[in-house]
C-alpha cells in the first residue's frame, strides 16, 4: 500500500495544468542565436514561415494654403456698390483644394480690414454693396481651403464708390487692327475715336515707355486722339499702346507701326562653278534688310565687249543660281539686287572675278573612207514557172534577177541558144532586172524546156520551165 501513493499523485498533477494552471516557463533563447525550430514529424509538410509584420503607413503631408489669386479688376460700380472680377490661384495644393473666397475692403487711409461676404464665395465675381457714395476703397480678396488663408491679392488704387456715366471705349478703326506700315520719310496721321462720360483720360505708351515728344505729337479733343510724325524714321516702328480712362475704369488699344526703307546689297557673291556655257552663282542675304523681310533678288549679266547690263533672273528668291546659254568666247561680269516691299536696293553686289566661256578645241578626224564592194553574183529573184498555151496564141516567160556588175541574159530552149535576130519568133527583152522571152503565135513544135541564164564575171545561174503548146479544140454541131 505503501508504494501505491506516489503513482496517484502524478493523474492529480496533471489534471491541475489541464485545468487552467499555467505550464512551466520556456527557457529564453540565448542572445544571439535564434531559437531552435522543431523537426517535422516523418511525413509531415514543413511548417511556412510567419507573416511579417505590416510597415507603419508615412503621416499624410499637412494642408497648405493657395497661392494668391489672379487679376483682381473692377467690373462695374455704381453710388452704392463695386462689382469686381478676379481669376483661380495659379497654385492649388492638391490634398487640400480650394473651399472658396473672402472679399474684404477698408477705407483708404485704414488698415482695418473686413470681411464683406460671411460664407465663402466660389464665384470669381462679387457684387460688394451697401456703401456710402464718394467713399475710396481698397479691395482685396483671399483665396481659403483647409490649409488657411492664401496671400491677398490687392487692387492697387482705391476705388472711388461713384457711378460711371459711359465707360470708356476705344473704337480703333479696322485698318490699325492690323500692322501698319509706311515708308522711311512719309508722315504718320492716325485718328483714332474713343468714347465716355466724363471725359476720358487719354495716354500713349511706346513699347510699355512714354513717347518722345521729339518724335512723335498727341492731340486728343473730346472724341478722338490723333498721333502724328512729321517724318517717319525706322526708330518710330513698335507697339503704340493707347489708352482712355474713366475713374476706374479703362479700355487699351494696341497699334503695330512699322518704318521700313530700301535693304541694303547682298553681303556677299562669288562665281562656284563655270562649265560649259554655265555659271554657278552663290550669294549671302543682305546684312540691312529694310526692316522687312527680303522678297527677292535681280540677277544682271554684263558682257566685258559691250559693258551693258541685263537682266537675267527677276524676284528670284533662292540665294544660289546657274545661269546658262552664255556666249562662247566671251567673258561675264554678274551683279545682283536685293528687293523688299519698297523696291530694289539702291547698291548692288558684283562678283570680283570675271567667268570666261572658253572655247572648246575640237580636233575632227574623220573616219576613213572605206569603198564598198557592191559586187555580186548574178542571182534570180523570181524563177521562171511551167506554162501552158494554144497554138497561135502569144505567150511570155517571166523572172527578174540581180547581180553587180550586170549580167549577161541568155534563153535557151532545149538546151539550145536562142538568138533574136536569127528566128524572129522570139524576142528577148531584159529591162531593170526583168528579163521577158516572147514567142510569138507559137506553133506544136514550140513546146519544149526553156532556160533563162544569167552570167558575170562571179558566176552564171540558171532557171527553167517547161512550155506546153495545146493544139484547138474544135467544136462542131452534128
Amino acid at each position: 500500500m505503501s508504494n501505491a501513493a506516489p503513482a496517484e499523485a502524478a493523474p492529480a498533477e496533471a489534471t491541475s495544468t489541464a485545468e487552467g494552471e499555467a505550464p512551466p516557463a520556456e527557457t529564453a533563447p540565448v542572445e544571439g542565436k535564434a531559437p531552435a525550430e522543431a523537426a517535422p514529424a516523418e511525413g509531415e509538410a514543413p511548417a511556412e514561415p510567419a507573416p511579417e509584420e505590416p510597415k507603419a503607413c508615412a503621416p499624410p503631408p499637412p494642408d497648405e494654403p493657395t497661392s494668391e489669386p489672379l487679376e483682381v479688376t473692377v467690373e462695374d460700380k455704381s453710388d452704392s456698390s463695386v462689382t469686381i472680377t478676379w481669376r483661380p490661384p495659379k497654385t492649388v495644393p492638391a490634398n487640400s483644394g480650394l473651399d472658396g473666397y473672402t472679399v474684404e475692403i477698408t477705407k483708404e487711409g485704414t488698415e482695418d480690414w473686413k470681411a464683406v461676404n460671411e460664407d465663402l464665395t466660389v464665384s470669381c465675381r462679387y457684387v460688394i454693396k451697401n456703401q456710402t457714395t464718394g467713399d475710396h476703397l481698397l479691395i482685396r480678396v483671399v483665396a481659403v481651403n483647409s490649409g488657411g488663408r492664401s496671400p491677398p491679392a490687392t487692387i492697387a488704387d482705391p476705388i472711388l464708390v461713384k457711378e460711371v456715366g459711359a465707360r470708356p471705349k476705344v473704337r480703333l478703326p479696322r485698318f490699325l487692327r492690323q500692322r501698319y506700315v509706311k515708308k522711311v520719310g512719309e508722315k504718320i496721321n492716325l485718328v483714332i475715336p474713343f468714347s465716355g462720360k466724363p471725359k476720358p483720360v487719354v495716354s500713349w505708351l511706346k513699347d510699355g515707355e512714354p513717347l518722345d515728344p521729339k518724335r512723335a505729337n498727341i492731340r486728343t479733343s473730346d472724341t478722338d486722339s490723333i498721333l502724328f510724325v512729321r517724318q517717319a524714321e525706322r526708330v518710330d516702328s513698335g507697339s503704340y499702346e493707347m489708352c482712355v480712362k474713366v475713374d476706374d475704369f479703362e479700355d487699351k488699344a494696341a497699334i503695330i507701326i512699322q518704318i521700313i526703307e530700301l535693304p541694303g546689297p547682298p553681303a556677299s557673291i562669288k562665281i562656284a562653278d563655270v562649265w560649259g556655257f554655265n555659271v554657278a552663282l552663290e550669294w549671302t542675304a543682305p546684312k540691312d534688310n529694310g526692316n522687312t523681310e527680303i522678297t527677292g533678288y535681280t540677277v544682271q549679266k554684263a558682257d566685258k565687249k559691250t559693258g551693258d547690263w541685263f537682266n537675267i533672273l527677276e524676284h528670284y528668291t533662292r540665294l544660289n543660281a546657274t545661269i546658262s546659254d552664255l556666249i562662247m568666247g566671251n567673258t561675264y561680269t554678274f551683279r545682283i539686287f536685293a528687293e523688299n516691299k519698297c523696291g530694289l536696293s539702291e547698291e548692288c553686289a558684283t562678283t570680283k572675278e570675271e567667268a570666261t566661256i572658253v572655247k572648246e578645241v575640237i580636233d575632227y578626224k574623220p573616219t576613213p573612207f572605206v569603198e564598198r564592194d557592191f559586187t555580186e553574183a548574178p542571182k534570180f529573184t523570181t524563177v521562171l514557172n511551167d506554162r501552158s498555151t494554144t497554138v497561135g496564141y502569144s505567150t511570155k516567160l517571166l523572172c527578174s534577177v540581180r547581180g553587180s556588175p550586170k549580167p549577161k541574159i541568155m534563153w535557151m530552149k532545149n538546151k539550145m541558144i536562142l538568138n533574136n535576130m536569127d528566128n524572129p519568133k522570139y524576142r528577148m527583152i531584159s529591162t531593170g532586172g526583168i528579163c521577158t522571152l516572147e514567142i510569138r503565135k507559137p506553133g506544136q513544135y514550140d513546146g519544149g524546156e526553156y532556160v533563162c541564164r544569167a552570167e558575170n564575171q562571179l558566176g552564171k545561174v540558171d532557171t527553167g520551165c517547161k512550155l506546153e503548146v495545146k493544139s484547138k479544140t474544135c467544136l462542131c454541131r452534128c
